[in-house]
Protein backbone atom coordinates (compact mmCIF):
# COMPACT_ATOMS: atom_id res chain seq x y z
CA UNK A 1 0.00 0.00 0.00
CA UNK A 2 1.29 3.67 -0.61
CA UNK A 3 1.29 6.59 0.74
CA UNK A 4 -2.43 7.16 -0.08
CA UNK A 5 -5.23 5.08 1.33
CA UNK A 6 -5.85 2.56 -1.84
CA UNK A 7 -3.56 0.91 -4.02
CA UNK A 8 -2.93 3.75 -6.42
CA UNK A 9 -2.19 2.44 -9.97
CA UNK A 10 0.17 5.37 -10.91
CA UNK A 11 2.23 5.17 -8.21
CA UNK A 12 2.30 1.79 -8.78
CA UNK A 13 3.48 2.03 -12.18
CA UNK A 14 6.13 4.52 -11.44
CA UNK A 15 7.33 2.35 -8.80
CA UNK A 16 7.60 -0.50 -10.99
CA UNK A 17 9.33 0.79 -14.24
CA UNK A 18 11.45 4.10 -12.05
CA UNK A 19 9.66 6.67 -14.09
CA UNK A 20 6.17 8.18 -15.30
CA UNK A 21 4.54 5.64 -17.06
CA UNK A 22 1.12 7.29 -19.12
CA UNK A 23 -1.07 4.65 -21.12
CA UNK A 24 -1.74 5.62 -24.14
CA UNK A 25 -5.64 5.73 -25.54
CA UNK A 26 -5.63 4.14 -29.41
CA UNK A 27 -9.17 4.12 -31.45
CA UNK A 28 -8.40 1.23 -34.03
CA UNK A 29 -11.51 0.91 -35.32
CA UNK A 30 -13.20 -1.91 -33.45
CA UNK A 31 -16.80 -2.36 -32.84
CA UNK A 32 -18.88 -4.72 -30.68
CA UNK A 33 -21.49 -6.84 -30.60
CA UNK A 34 -23.92 -4.87 -29.56
CA UNK A 35 -24.10 -2.46 -31.75
CA UNK A 36 -24.06 -4.52 -34.75
CA UNK A 37 -26.95 -6.18 -33.10
CA UNK A 38 -28.68 -2.63 -33.12
CA UNK A 39 -28.63 -2.75 -28.81
CA UNK A 40 -25.64 -0.80 -27.76
CA UNK A 41 -25.47 -0.45 -24.33
CA UNK A 42 -27.92 2.10 -22.55
CA UNK A 43 -25.41 4.15 -21.62
CA UNK A 44 -23.00 3.98 -24.26
CA UNK A 45 -22.38 6.77 -27.09
CA UNK A 46 -21.40 6.58 -30.69
CA UNK A 47 -17.62 6.79 -29.90
CA UNK A 48 -17.63 3.95 -27.38
CA UNK A 49 -15.70 6.33 -25.19
CA UNK A 50 -12.85 6.52 -27.66
CA UNK A 51 -11.50 9.13 -29.00
CA UNK A 52 -12.62 9.17 -32.82
CA UNK A 53 -9.69 8.67 -34.26
CA UNK A 54 -10.11 5.49 -36.63
CA UNK A 55 -13.30 7.75 -37.73
CA UNK A 56 -11.00 10.48 -38.78
CA UNK A 57 -8.88 7.99 -40.78
CA UNK A 58 -5.76 8.28 -38.29
CA UNK A 59 -3.63 5.35 -38.02
CA UNK A 60 -2.25 3.55 -34.82
CA UNK A 61 0.99 4.53 -35.75
CA UNK A 62 0.37 8.38 -36.14
CA UNK A 63 -1.85 7.81 -32.62
CA UNK A 64 0.98 6.59 -30.80
CA UNK A 65 3.79 9.05 -32.51
CA UNK A 66 1.15 12.29 -31.56
CA UNK A 67 0.45 11.06 -28.11
CA UNK A 68 3.87 9.84 -26.74
CA UNK A 69 5.00 13.68 -28.29
CA UNK A 70 1.80 14.65 -26.52
CA UNK A 71 1.88 13.06 -23.12
CA UNK A 72 6.07 13.61 -22.95
CA UNK A 73 5.42 17.44 -23.36
CA UNK A 74 2.24 17.69 -21.20
CA UNK A 75 2.65 14.90 -18.38
CA UNK A 76 6.36 14.46 -18.46
CA UNK A 77 5.94 10.87 -19.36
CA UNK A 78 8.63 8.89 -20.04
CA UNK A 79 7.50 5.01 -20.53
CA UNK A 80 4.36 4.61 -22.14
CA UNK A 81 1.29 1.46 -22.33
CA UNK A 82 -0.28 1.08 -25.50
CA UNK A 83 -4.00 1.27 -24.18
CA UNK A 84 -6.57 -0.32 -27.26
CA UNK A 85 -9.20 1.35 -25.39
CA UNK A 86 -12.52 2.19 -27.91
CA UNK A 87 -15.10 -0.44 -28.41
CA UNK A 88 -14.38 -4.14 -27.87
CA UNK A 89 -10.60 -4.78 -28.73
CA UNK A 90 -10.75 -8.36 -29.19
CA UNK A 91 -13.76 -8.46 -31.81
CA UNK A 92 -11.95 -9.54 -34.90
CA UNK A 93 -9.87 -12.56 -35.98
CA UNK A 94 -6.41 -13.86 -34.33
CA UNK A 95 -4.88 -12.70 -37.12
CA UNK A 96 -6.08 -8.82 -37.86
CA UNK A 97 -5.39 -8.75 -33.78
CA UNK A 98 -1.77 -10.16 -33.81
CA UNK A 99 -1.19 -7.39 -36.45
CA UNK A 100 -2.53 -4.61 -34.38
CA UNK A 101 -0.90 -5.88 -31.21
CA UNK A 102 2.19 -6.20 -33.09
CA UNK A 103 2.38 -2.27 -33.90
CA UNK A 104 3.14 -0.49 -30.10
CA UNK A 105 6.27 -2.68 -29.86
CA UNK A 106 8.01 -1.07 -32.72
CA UNK A 107 8.33 1.75 -30.34
CA UNK A 108 10.95 0.91 -27.92
CA UNK A 109 9.28 3.54 -25.23
CA UNK A 110 6.29 1.49 -25.20
CA UNK A 111 6.55 -0.95 -22.15
CA UNK A 112 3.19 -2.65 -21.85
CA UNK A 113 0.00 -3.54 -23.90
CA UNK A 114 -3.52 -2.98 -22.40
CA UNK A 115 -6.63 -4.34 -24.13
CA UNK A 116 -10.22 -3.34 -23.44
CA UNK A 117 -12.73 -5.62 -24.12
CA UNK A 118 -16.49 -7.64 -23.35
CA UNK A 119 -16.11 -10.80 -21.37
CA UNK A 120 -18.21 -12.54 -24.25
CA UNK A 121 -15.26 -11.31 -27.22
CA UNK A 122 -12.74 -13.58 -25.91
CA UNK A 123 -11.85 -17.30 -26.46
CA UNK A 124 -9.22 -19.61 -26.20
CA UNK A 125 -7.08 -18.19 -29.52
CA UNK A 126 -7.35 -14.86 -28.88
CA UNK A 127 -6.01 -15.41 -25.25
CA UNK A 128 -3.19 -17.06 -26.49
CA UNK A 129 -2.28 -14.44 -28.59
CA UNK A 130 -2.38 -11.66 -25.43
CA UNK A 131 -0.34 -14.53 -23.26
CA UNK A 132 2.31 -14.51 -25.95
CA UNK A 133 2.97 -10.83 -25.22
CA UNK A 134 2.71 -11.15 -21.59
CA UNK A 135 5.34 -13.51 -21.58
CA UNK A 136 8.06 -10.73 -22.16
CA UNK A 137 5.89 -7.78 -21.60
CA UNK A 138 3.35 -5.77 -19.93
CA UNK A 139 -0.18 -6.76 -20.38
CA UNK A 140 -3.31 -6.28 -19.16
CA UNK A 141 -6.92 -7.19 -20.83
CA UNK A 142 -9.44 -4.87 -19.04
CA UNK A 143 -12.96 -6.62 -19.41
CA UNK A 144 -16.33 -4.27 -18.79
CA UNK A 145 -18.26 -5.80 -16.16
CA UNK A 146 -20.35 -2.71 -14.95
CA UNK A 147 -22.36 -4.79 -12.43
CA UNK A 148 -22.59 -8.32 -11.11
CA UNK A 149 -26.37 -8.10 -10.85
CA UNK A 150 -27.75 -9.70 -13.69
CA UNK A 151 -30.86 -7.63 -13.61
CA UNK A 152 -28.81 -4.88 -14.23
CA UNK A 153 -27.16 -6.10 -17.10
CA UNK A 154 -30.45 -6.86 -18.74
CA UNK A 155 -31.53 -3.18 -18.09
CA UNK A 156 -28.69 -1.66 -19.36
CA UNK A 157 -28.72 -4.10 -22.66
CA UNK A 158 -24.79 -5.95 -21.77
CA UNK A 159 -25.47 -8.43 -23.54
CA UNK A 160 -23.76 -11.08 -21.23
CA UNK A 161 -24.18 -12.63 -17.40
CA UNK A 162 -22.10 -12.47 -14.40
CA UNK A 163 -21.09 -15.70 -15.23
CA UNK A 164 -19.61 -14.61 -19.04
CA UNK A 165 -17.89 -12.60 -16.72
CA UNK A 166 -16.54 -15.12 -14.58
CA UNK A 167 -15.75 -17.44 -17.23
CA UNK A 168 -13.66 -14.69 -19.33
CA UNK A 169 -11.76 -13.95 -16.24
CA UNK A 170 -11.06 -17.66 -15.38
CA UNK A 171 -10.25 -18.39 -18.66
CA UNK A 172 -7.87 -15.11 -18.77
CA UNK A 173 -6.15 -16.17 -14.96
CA UNK A 174 -3.23 -18.42 -15.27
CA UNK A 175 -1.53 -17.00 -18.24
CA UNK A 176 0.45 -13.87 -17.14
CA UNK A 177 -1.96 -11.56 -17.49
CA UNK A 178 -3.67 -9.08 -15.88
CA UNK A 179 -6.89 -8.72 -15.26
CA UNK A 180 -8.52 -5.30 -14.74
CA UNK A 181 -12.51 -4.86 -14.10
CA UNK A 182 -14.22 -2.29 -15.07
CA UNK A 183 -17.83 -1.21 -12.61
CA UNK A 184 -19.97 1.34 -12.77
CA UNK A 185 -21.45 2.99 -9.68
CA UNK A 186 -24.97 4.63 -10.27
CA UNK A 187 -26.48 2.35 -12.64
CA UNK A 188 -30.58 2.39 -12.91
CA UNK A 189 -32.23 0.61 -10.34
CA UNK A 190 -29.17 -0.42 -8.16
CA UNK A 191 -29.20 0.17 -4.53
CA UNK A 192 -26.15 0.71 -2.08
CA UNK A 193 -26.60 -3.20 -1.54
CA UNK A 194 -26.41 -3.88 -5.05
CA UNK A 195 -23.17 -1.96 -5.73
CA UNK A 196 -21.58 -3.27 -2.70
CA UNK A 197 -22.53 -6.56 -3.86
CA UNK A 198 -20.65 -5.94 -7.18
CA UNK A 199 -17.39 -5.27 -4.80
CA UNK A 200 -17.91 -8.61 -3.42
CA UNK A 201 -17.64 -10.15 -6.48
CA UNK A 202 -14.56 -8.18 -7.40
CA UNK A 203 -13.14 -9.34 -4.35
CA UNK A 204 -14.20 -12.94 -5.16
CA UNK A 205 -13.06 -13.09 -8.72
CA UNK A 206 -9.06 -12.55 -7.59
CA UNK A 207 -8.26 -10.20 -10.27
CA UNK A 208 -5.77 -7.15 -10.25
CA UNK A 209 -6.88 -4.17 -11.22
CA UNK A 210 -10.20 -2.18 -10.93
CA UNK A 211 -11.65 0.69 -12.33
CA UNK A 212 -14.70 2.42 -10.80
CA UNK A 213 -16.77 4.55 -12.91
CA UNK A 214 -19.83 6.69 -12.08
CA UNK A 215 -22.54 6.50 -14.75
CA UNK A 216 -22.38 9.66 -16.95
CA UNK A 217 -25.25 10.44 -18.97
CA UNK A 218 -23.91 11.48 -22.30
CA UNK A 219 -26.33 12.86 -25.78
CA UNK A 220 -27.31 10.18 -27.88
CA UNK A 221 -27.07 7.50 -25.76
CA UNK A 222 -30.81 5.10 -24.85
CA UNK A 223 -30.70 7.18 -21.30
CA UNK A 224 -30.40 10.66 -22.43
CA UNK A 225 -34.16 10.70 -22.98
CA UNK A 226 -35.44 9.18 -20.04
CA UNK A 227 -33.11 11.13 -17.82
CA UNK A 228 -34.05 14.55 -19.58
CA UNK A 229 -37.93 13.07 -18.83
CA UNK A 230 -36.92 12.74 -15.06
CA UNK A 231 -37.17 8.48 -14.63
CA UNK A 232 -33.50 8.02 -13.94
CA UNK A 233 -31.92 9.73 -10.97
CA UNK A 234 -28.18 10.19 -10.99
CA UNK A 235 -25.83 10.11 -7.23
CA UNK A 236 -24.83 13.36 -6.53
CA UNK A 237 -21.13 14.08 -5.81
CA UNK A 238 -21.26 12.70 -1.79
CA UNK A 239 -23.43 10.27 -2.87
CA UNK A 240 -21.11 9.10 -5.10
CA UNK A 241 -17.93 9.88 -2.88
CA UNK A 242 -19.27 7.74 -0.16
CA UNK A 243 -20.28 4.66 -2.23
CA UNK A 244 -16.68 4.90 -3.87
CA UNK A 245 -15.09 4.98 -0.27
CA UNK A 246 -17.54 1.54 0.56
CA UNK A 247 -16.35 0.02 -2.15
CA UNK A 248 -12.81 0.57 -1.45
CA UNK A 249 -12.90 -0.75 2.03
CA UNK A 250 -14.55 -4.52 0.81
CA UNK A 251 -12.05 -5.26 -1.96
CA UNK A 252 -8.53 -6.34 -1.45
CA UNK A 253 -5.58 -4.15 -1.06
CA UNK A 254 -3.69 -6.08 -3.43
CA UNK A 255 -5.68 -4.90 -6.30
CA UNK A 256 -4.67 -1.93 -7.86
CA UNK A 257 -7.10 0.83 -8.45
CA UNK A 258 -6.80 2.23 -12.42
CA UNK A 259 -9.52 4.89 -11.97
CA UNK A 260 -11.80 6.19 -8.82
CA UNK A 261 -13.80 8.27 -11.39
CA UNK A 262 -14.41 9.93 -14.54
CA UNK A 263 -14.89 12.43 -16.59
CA UNK A 264 -16.88 12.90 -20.00
CA UNK A 265 -16.00 15.25 -23.23
CA UNK A 266 -18.64 18.57 -21.91
CA UNK A 267 -19.74 18.72 -25.00
CA UNK A 268 -21.43 15.17 -24.94
CA UNK A 269 -21.91 14.94 -21.51
CA UNK A 270 -25.91 15.41 -19.94
CA UNK A 271 -25.16 14.90 -16.48
CA UNK A 272 -23.73 14.84 -13.52
CA UNK A 273 -21.75 18.44 -14.42
CA UNK A 274 -19.53 17.87 -10.88
CA UNK A 275 -17.89 15.07 -12.70
CA UNK A 276 -16.33 17.47 -14.84
CA UNK A 277 -14.18 18.48 -12.56
CA UNK A 278 -12.39 15.26 -11.56
CA UNK A 279 -9.73 16.81 -9.06
CA UNK A 280 -12.15 17.99 -6.52
CA UNK A 281 -14.23 14.35 -6.69
CA UNK A 282 -10.70 12.12 -6.01
CA UNK A 283 -9.69 15.27 -3.60
CA UNK A 284 -13.30 14.48 -2.00
CA UNK A 285 -12.70 10.78 -1.76
CA UNK A 286 -9.41 10.91 -0.28
CA UNK A 287 -10.91 13.43 2.56
CA UNK A 288 -13.50 10.86 3.40
CA UNK A 289 -11.66 7.79 3.87
CA UNK A 290 -9.56 10.28 6.20
CA UNK A 291 -12.25 11.02 7.70
CA UNK A 292 -13.79 7.79 8.17
CA UNK A 293 -9.87 6.86 9.09
CA UNK A 294 -10.64 3.96 6.61
CA UNK A 295 -8.71 2.28 3.70
CA UNK A 296 -8.88 -0.02 0.82
CA UNK A 297 -9.69 -3.55 2.13
CA UNK A 298 -10.24 -2.55 5.79
CA UNK A 299 -13.58 -4.84 5.55
CA UNK A 300 -12.28 -7.51 2.69
CA UNK A 301 -13.77 -10.83 3.47
CA UNK A 302 -16.05 -9.62 6.76
CA UNK A 303 -18.97 -8.57 4.80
Amino acid sequence: MNKLRYNNFNLYLKDTFGCKVYKLPIDAGFTCPNRLKGTPCTYCDPSGSGTGASVQKISVRDQIESGIERYRAKYKAEKFIAYFQAFSNTYKPVQELKELYDIPFEYPDIVGLSIGTRPDCVDKSKLDLIESYAKEKYVWVEYGMQSANDKTLRLIRRGHTFADLKRAVEMTQGRGIRICLHVILGLPGETRADMLHTAQAVSQLKVNGVKIHLLHIVKHSALEQPFLDGNIQIMDQDTYVETVCDFLEIIPSTILVQRLTGERHPDILVAPKWCLNKTQVIDAINAELNRRDSYQGKLCGMI
